[in-house]
């Protein structure tokens, strides 16, 4: 593995750190508050203390970026163009119902583009990387994109159920960040996710380019209600041809 920038070493920290917390927070579920941001869109003071430690360790950057956050929104630092990007509890569902599928996302965003990101499972206590031009990786394991060339064999991690081909292999797992991650790492062959949040998938985007995958590009000026089509590279073009999302 080559070696890694001290931002990306600096987003490994603050995710391992914050982790501790959920991972603490999951067993004592009972005593967590929970309030309600929308219609199933839950929050917990676990997401919050999260937040404010991975929001606390990106501050020690020497790069004064600002930074995305899925509870605080944007906060506006000395550099506005170029910021972190923040999911504190990727699968907040999940994690309420005792259900030990959920992660940590963070990426940077510079000059209009993820350069890095990190996806953790602190239950499985699996970490995903990624820099650009740099591959992606699984605990200092390089990983991959799976070698399957033919659309119904493959698994997809997607979160709808309408206008999909008959006999698709599909997985709603509650987590889009680990869904593109598990494509990442051939885990999953390739991810649809609808309306989701730019925290939700840019970490994952860009660990999926480095494993030598395909993302439909999105529009990374906006935050939310954002579609994303990833997958292996033989059979993006069929999926192309089959699903239509945007």
């Amino acid at each position: 593995m080559n070696s890694i920038s001290p931002n990306l070493n600096l987003m490994i920290k603050a995710s391992e750190k914050a982790s501790k917390i959920l991972i603490r927070d999951f067993g004592e579920l009972e005593k967590l508050q929970v309030s309600l941001k929308g219609p199933n869109n839950f929050v917990t003071n676990a997401d919050k203390k999260a937040e404010e430690i991975i929001i606390s360790e990106l501050e020690k950057s020497k790069k004064n970026f600002s930074i995305l956050t899925e509870e605080s929104g944007f906060i506006e630092k000395k550099d506005k163009e170029n910021f972190w990007i923040v999911d504190p509890i990727d699968g907040t569902t999940n994690f309420l119902n005792g259900v030990p599928h959920f992660c940590i996302s963070i990426a940077l965003l510079v000059d209009k583009e993820i350069i890095a990101g990190v996806t953790y499972d602190p239950i499985k206590d699996e970490i995903f990387f990624a820099e650009k031009n740099n591959g992606s990786y699984l605990n200092n394991k390089s990983i991959r994109v799976s070698q399957k060339n033919k659309i119904h064999d493959c698994l997809y991690g997607v979160n709808f159920k309408n206008n999909l081909p008959e006999n698709f292999l599909i997985r709603n797992t509650g987590s889009a960040a680990l869904d593109l991650a598990y494509v990442s790492s051939g885990r999953f062959d390739g991810c649809l996710q609808k309306n989701v949040n730019l925290w939700d998938i840019a970490a994952g985007s860009l660990l999926i380019k480095e494993a030598g995958g395909i993302v439909d590009n999105f529009e990374l000026k906006k935050f939310n209600k954002i579609s994303i089509k990833a997958s292996n590279e033989r059979i993006s073009a069929d999926l192309n041809k089959n699903i239509n999302i945007f």
